[in-house]
């Protein structure tokens, strides 16, 4: 059994040693004090939120658990509003053509083991992946990455993963392989690299910014509020490049973030460019899903009722979580 770590997660530059320790002492002394007033299921979710800050592999700071006490309990930032029906995968119903937007190429939806996908075979792409992520005691280690990607025959177009060599594009997951194979196991991941889950990506972006954004969903995200769940997908311009056989390549692609608290429902909704830099801050990505269903033609948490629906669309958060 490995041995509990309690370093932090993010190691310091030393000149800013004295200060983050002194920081974070204040913020222990603080919570500890407003902790011991507070009823009995919240003391509990606070509980595991400061014990996975001590799990490396969760990458929690005592500066996330404090803004997460604000932002979950004092925090304007929720409608009081929650969404009914299945949401193994999917919050708030499956994507659907947005009313008045124009319109959107048919897609087929593929339920997988651990997520489900929006395919549209006229332009060999996913046009949108969801998939839950909930916390886990400690998080297991995956199985070996697979080796290649591979055909889905439910589809029509049957693109294969040659047609992306020397194109200049990654094969970019929708669903990612590290969240789908530490919460569903190694047949859920080999799913992952079905071809119905790839969509041409830059290397700065699938490698950058793009991977921080999944593996800080997969980890720090769900140890931090519980479970939350995930809608993502390509945005593609008028008349978009192909690569061989077909395949759309995206201008941009969206990342829609759900947490359900307290019976009150927040959002983080991000807008991120094919040619982002690798090293890009993503809180300048940060937009609505209105703008993610403007740009996609796609109608998003369907099954809110109307006043929680515009609100939570409306909203841009302030910052990253």
């Amino acid at each position: 059994m490995a041995r509990r770590s309690h370093r932090s997660p993010f190691p310091l530059p030393r000149g800013t040693a004295k200060f983050v320790v002194l920081a974070n002492l204040a913020v222990a002394v603080l919570l500890g004090g407003w902790y011991v007033f507070q009823p009995a299921s919240r003391q509990q979710e606070v509980r595991r939120l400061v014990e996975n800050a001590f799990e490396r592999d969760k990458r929690v700071s005592a500066l996330d658990v404090a803004w997460d006490v604000w932002q979950l309990y004092y925090a304007q930032s929720a409608t009081g509003k929650i969404a009914p029906g299945d949401r193994s995968f999917v919050y708030g119903g499956e994507p659907r053509p947005l009313p008045g937007a124009g319109p959107v190429p048919a897609f087929r939806v593929l339920v997988n083991r651990g997520y489900v996908v929006g395919y549209s075979d006229a332009l060999g792409n996913p046009l949108w992946a969801a998939y839950r992520v909930p916390d886990l005691p400690t998080l297991p280690r995956p199985a070996p990455r697979p080796e290649k990607f591979e055909v889905d025959r439910r589809t029509s177009a049957r693109v294969a993963s040659d047609v992306y060599a020397g194109s200049g594009y990654d094969r970019g997951h929708l669903a990612p392989n590290y969240a789908i194979a530490t919460r569903h196991g190694a047949q859920a991941q080999r799913e992952t690299f079905l071809m119905s889950n790839i969509t041409p990506q830059l290397r700065a972006l699938n490698g950058g910014l793009w991977r921080e954004l999944e593996m800080k969903i997969a980890t720090s995200y769900p140890a931090r509020y519980g479970e939350v769940w995930v809608l993502t997908g390509p945005v593609f311009g008028a008349q978009p490049r192909q690569l061989r056989g077909g395949v759309a390549v995206p201008d941009a692609f969206f990342l829609i973030v759900v947490d359900e608290h307290e019976g009150r429902l927040r959002t983080l909704a991000l807008l991120v460019p094919q040619e982002a830099p690798a090293s890009a801050e993503p809180d300048r990505y940060l937009t609505t899903i209105d703008e993610i269903q403007r740009r996609t033609g796609l109608d998003f948490l369907a099954e809110l009722d109307d006043d929680a629906e515009r609100q939570v669309e409306q909203a841009r958060a302030a910052r990253l979580w």
